[in-house]
Formats: C-alpha cells, sequence, structure tokens
C-alpha cells in the first residue's frame, strides 16, 4: 500500500507538471501544526510531517496541488516525554488514525479563488483513513509561503474514539470531532 501510495502521488506530480506551473515545496520550511481536545477545555498540540506535495500556480492563482501527509511522523509538543509517546500511540492506533493500514492522508486542491489582499479561498478533497470529504479553508500568501488554518471533523472520515457523534453517554470523557492543523507551504 506504500509502494502504490508513492506511485500515486508521483502520477500526480507529473499530471500537475503537464497542466501548470509546479512552485517547488521547501519540506525543511513547511510544516503541520496540530491541536485537538476534549470537550472539558483540555488540549495538546504537536505537529505532522509532509511527505511530499506539489503547489500548482498560475498567473499568481492556485490551480491545484496534491499533499502526502506522512501519518507515523505524528508528534506531540505539550506532554513529557513518557507522557506524549502514550498519546501519540493510542492516536497511531487502530482507536484513532489507524496508522498501521493509512499511513499517509492526502490533501488535494481543486480550485481556488484569486487572490485578493492576499487571501484566496481554496476547495479541496482531504483523505485520511481512506475515506475522501471535501474541504474549503482560506490561504493567506505572504511572498512565497502559503498559510491556512484547516478544521477537519474526525468523524466524517471514521475516527471514532470518544467521539459525541458516534456514542451517547460520554459526558467528560467525550473527544472533540474537531482537529485544527496550521499548515504553512514554503515554496522556492
Amino acid at each position: 500500500m506504500k509502494y502504490i501510495s508513492s506511485f500515486l502521488t508521483a502520477l500526480l506530480f507529473v499530471g500537475a507538471t503537464a497542466l501548470g506551473q509546479n512552485a517547488t515545496i521547501d519540506m525543511a520550511q513547511s510544516s503541520i501544526a496540530w491541536e485537538g481536545g476534549n470537550i472539558t477545555g483540555k488540549l495538546h498540540n504537536g505537529a505532522i510531517a509532509f511527505s511530499s506535495g506539489t503547489l500548482e500556480v498560475q498567473d499568481g492563482r492556485i490551480t491545484g496541488g496534491t499533499f502526502a501527509i506522512d501519518m507515523a511522523s505524528m508528534t506531540n509538543a505539550d506532554l513529557p516525554q513518557g507522557v506524549g509517546d502514550q498519546l501519540m500511540g493510542h492516536l497511531k492506533s487502530a482507536d484513532f488514525f489507524d496508522v498501521e493500514q493509512f499511513p499517509w492522508a492526502q490533501l488535494e486542491i481543486r480550485s481556488a479563488t484569486a487572490f485578493k489582499g492576499g487571501k484566496a479561498t481554496v476547495s479541496a478533497v482531504a483523505t485520511i483513513k481512506g475515506n475522501a470529504n471535501p474541504v474549503e479553508f482560506e490561504v493567506v500568501q505572504k511572498g512565497k509561503t502559503y498559510e491556512a488554518e484547516l478544521v477537519i471533523d474526525r468523524a466524517q472520515y471514521d475516527v471514532r474514539y470518544g467521539s459525541g457523534s458516534f456514542f451517547d453517554n460520554l459526558g467528560d470523557n467525550a473527544i472533540l470531532d474537531e482537529i485544527t492543523l496550521n499548515v504553512v507551504i514554503a515554496t522556492r
């Protein structure tokens, strides 16, 4: 499955090259920060790494792009190492993102408005745990860097553990369905 994902990513890159100009992604300067928590307000945060990505830009407008996210790279930033490692083990397990079976998540940009005041609205499809759903978000362009905040509803991707969308009577044990991703795409 890992090889199929890599092949599809390469195929999308070649296809995008034929359609427009690809901006070269600076992976070392690009990042994804995540934040999620429970209904009592206890939040956790960390990072997830891109494994590959293309951004198609034509005449100063985003016209497409595909980004693969390495779910195994997910880390925690707010807890001591041992406790953080336990949280990451749980988030990567079949209870949450089932990283062994679904090692990659993907975002494919379908369209975007023209930039106005350095901002554009992007329509894309996010795929997590093999489930694809449309997402829309605002992108802010700062020179050769593009920043966005995406709020993903994990229930739409069949991430069920502790979700009030799937289980009743969770009380204070309910975990928010919304996961916030702060994304920075740096280009060269």
